[in-house]
């Protein structure tokens, strides 16, 4: 994902701490009282698949672990009862190289009319250009939250609904060349990122009915993630930002899912409302510290990925999909 441009915000330290404050769960409203409607999150499981992808080595385009980590995703949610297919293109990066996309898309209740669209990249950046080790920064890293922690949210929530079905269909997007993009600041950010969605945008695999909406992942297992609302989101999407939020503070992550907003991001989500779905981002970003503090560095690893993240992410997206109803 690459930054657009930012919005700076006055007293943003001030308002940060007051909503931090007012959505930490009050005495009535604990994660343990809130009467879910959705299965247990297990964060542990999440956590497993995290691991399992960070242990082929980073997923760059046309390396060995991409490949395999390819076949391991397809393989999974198939296993848990997805209808599974690979969009498969050649692209071309910014540096020249051809590469062979591979977004792996499954449906789930294929037969429900009414859907939400989860997404999230699986690959990783080729180099850590943001390492404060400037030697550092031409070698690939393992990209265990930028990548992995979003696809092992959804592969969780894949095992939860092939056991426990919900009352509308769910389909899942794993993009691929996400992460490839050009650091160049007078490249235009929209063409060389998110190249897996921008794919899809023009190329759709949507069959039948239009999802009500997307939600997309990314940067979701940090410790102590704050997950702003960004602007194009908030463009794109108004209902669909507040309903997410809302359930987040009422099940009780407003700590994580905090009421402050940032600026524009051009991440897959943006791509995503692009082909007419309206669709959100959730990601550990601000703009006061920017990304996520280990991104596209070397430390971006299993170590800091934490398991209470990847539970306030992935409860709140299953709350959001199983309390949605089939309407007439």
């Amino acid at each position: 994902m690459k930054l657009k441009h930012t919005l700076v915000i006055p007293f943003f330290v001030l308002a940060l701490l007051q909503s931090c404050q007012q959505n930490k769960p009050t005495e009535g409203n604990t994660v343990a009282e809130v009467k879910l409607q959705s299965p247990n999150f297990d964060a542990d499981s999440a956590y497993a698949y995290t691991k399992a992808q960070v242990d082929f080595g980073p997923r760059i385009p046309s390396t060995p672990a991409h490949a395999k980590t390819a076949d391991y995703l397809v393989a999974k949610l198939k296993s848990f009862g997805g209808e599974v297919s690979v969009q498969q293109a050649p692209m071309k990066t910014y540096d020249g190289k051809t590469h062979q996309l591979k977004n792996i898309i499954a449906a789930f209740y294929p037969e429900k009319k009414q859907r939400v669209l989860i997404t999230a990249h699986w690959d990783a950046r080729p180099f850590s250009d943001e390492d404060p080790n400037m030697g550092m920064r031409n070698k690939p890293f393992d990209a265990a939250n930028d990548g992995a922690s979003g696809v092992a949210v959804i592969l969780e929530m894949a095992r939860q609904i092939q056991q426990k079905a919900p009352d509308i269909g769910v389909d899942f997007i794993l993009w691929d060349l996400e992460d490839y993009g050009s650091a160049n600041d007078e490249t235009p950010r929209e063409t060389t990122w998110c190249l897996g969605s921008q794919y899809w945008a023009k190329n759709p695999t949507i069959k039948g009915s239009k999802p009500l909406y997307a939600i997309n992942l990314d940067m979701v297992g940090g410790a102590n993630a704050q997950f702003t609302q960004d602007a194009v989101s908030r463009q794109y999407a108004p209902s669909v930002v507040s309903k997410v939020w809302s359930i987040a503070s009422e099940i009780g992550y407003g700590n994580y899912f905090i009421n402050v907003t940032s600026g524009e991001l051009i991440d897959d989500h943006y791509w995503i409302n692009q082909a007419g779905v309206p669709a959100i981002d959730v990601i550990h970003y601000s703009d006061a510290a920017g990304f996520y503090s280990n991104w596209h560095t070397q430390l971006d690893n299993l170590n800091n990925i934490d398991r209470n993240t990847l539970k306030a992410v992935g409860q709140t997206m299953l709350e959001a999909i199983y309390r949605e109803k089939p309407t007439q």
